[in-house]
């Protein structure tokens, strides 16, 4: 029984390229994780300025917001492996040259500013074609496994990755982490290149033509099953995933427990992160039904953090959280990339990353403000109010499309009007009708 659990948690792995591919992109999230840690680490050195963290945070994510969308046209258009490799080392080359300022005490704030947001203009193109990848590289057989455990190993490398560079930090510097990111990228980048392509399953590039953001556009608000998913993961990821705001102030606010305090907390939501990855890869559910469970139990999880009124309740809660956030994280991807249309894949991902990632410059001054008035526990539980109403609100449109299409099931029949295959909005792996996806 155990074998056979383990056999489907890990199913993906029977595919010799995601081995490959997985063990580079282990080695390269955690030294990712130890830029990031160095970088706020080092901007508050040099500056003592909270206020300038955030700046740097929002110089790396605004590009994602502004630019995402046109990345996941380019990424329609281009071989994705080439896009990464080229991509990859780029980003490699963006640490190294942060890692020789940093370890020369030439840095600059106003550098490692625009290090970061050339940082983010390279993630808003790299993201799409590796996010619409991972069907090319596993197949439909097993995206919603490989999608767990991918989310799985980025929960691992972020308990990992800052246990590390907290410790170079204080040993050597944040030079040295920045550094260790940039030798991390050619395991990332080596891992590409020794792929086996003639096992991947490459979608046709889309010609280039005119209007294709557009069209990429309407066709995910003419398809219901790419349409509502992506509408939950902008508004919960704008009030919900921002917990590099409400944590640190729970921590030192709401339960008074300090850095200690905060680092457990961190940990804990790593944790249930990491058993929610697992989980999520061993049950193949994907659909906007699963999502809208999903969902509900992590707005439970965010209720129960926002009310814990102790360090130990707050970490089990935490672990909740964790857990839940990943299930419908990866839920949700594998439901776009099973319903997309090939040709438009790239374009609809690029949009769940702009949902996700994109809302940060946009929902951090809100929860923060929304914490500063009504106090620490108030972002957290914001975060848990927006989740029980985007369930809800998504469960009611479910509904409003099933009574649409039983109306227009029992209409009679227009001899000038032939309609289009019923689409089910809550199966991801239904065919888009064609008139939606030639749009």
């Amino acid at each position: 029984m155990i074998a056979r659990i383990s056999k489907k948690t890990f199913a993906s792995l029977a595919v010799a390229n995601y081995r490959r591919y997985i063990a580079g992109q282990s080695i390269s999230l955690i030294g990712t994780w130890m830029q990031m840690t160095a970088m706020s680490w080092l901007v508050l050195e040099l500056t003592h300025s909270a206020t300038m963290v955030g700046a740097v945070v929002a110089a790396q994510t605004l590009p994602v917001l502004l630019l995402a969308p046109y990345g996941g046209v380019i990424a329609d258009r281009v071989d994705k492996r080439k896009m990464m490799i080229c991509l990859q080392t780029a980003m490699g080359l963006q640490a190294l040259i942060l890692g020789l300022l940093t370890v020369t005490h030439a840095i600059e704030v106003w550098e490692i500013a625009v290090l970061a947001a050339l940082l983010g203009l390279n993630n808003a193109f790299e993201n799409p074609s590796r996010q619409s990848f991972m069907l090319e590289l596993v197949g439909p057989e097993h995206l919603r496994n490989a999608v767990s455990l991918n989310s799985t190993l980025v929960n691992v490398a972020r308990i990992i990755g800052p246990a590390i560079g907290g410790l170079l930090i204080a040993a050597v510097g944040s030079g040295f982490c920045f550094l260790f990111n940039a030798l991390s990228f050619v395991a990332v980048v080596s891992s590409l290149l020794r792929l086996d392509t003639t096992a991947l399953s490459p979608v046709p590039p889309t010609p280039r033509g005119k209007g294709q953001l557009r069209a990429g556009l309407k066709y995910v608000a003419r398809t219901p099953g790419l349409a509502i998913p992506l509408a939950m993961m902008a508004v919960v990821g704008c009030l919900t995933y921002e917990f590099q705001v409400t944590l640190p102030y729970m921590a030192s606010r709401g339960l008074h427990a300090g850095s200690s305090g905060y680092g457990f907390m961190t940990a804990a939501m790593g944790l249930g992160a990491v058993i929610g990855g697992l989980v999520a890869a061993t049950r193949g559910n994907t659909g906007t039904r699963r999502l809208i469970v999903s969902l509900s139990g992590y707005g439970v999880a965010m209720a129960l953090a926002t009310l814990a009124p102790w360090l130990w309740t707050e970490l089990l809660a935490l672990t909740l959280v964790g857990a839940s956030s990943v299930t419908f994280m990866s839920s949700g991807n594998a439901t776009l990339q099973l319903r997309a249309d090939p040709g438009m894949r790239g374009r609809v991902m690029s949009l769940w990353f702009v949902a996700f990632q994109g809302s940060t410059p946009i929902g951090g001054p809100i929860v923060g403000a929304v914490m500063s008035a009504a106090g620490a526990r108030a972002g957290l539980g914001l975060g848990a109010v927006s989740c029980f109403l985007v369930a809800g609100a998504a469960g009611l449109a479910l509904r409003a499309l099933a009574s649409s299409r039983d109306a227009a099931a029992s209409a009679p029949a227009d001899p000038e009007y032939q309609a289009g295959p019923a689409l089910d909005p809550a199966r991801a792996d239904q065919a888009a009708p064609s008139s939606l996806a030639s749009v």
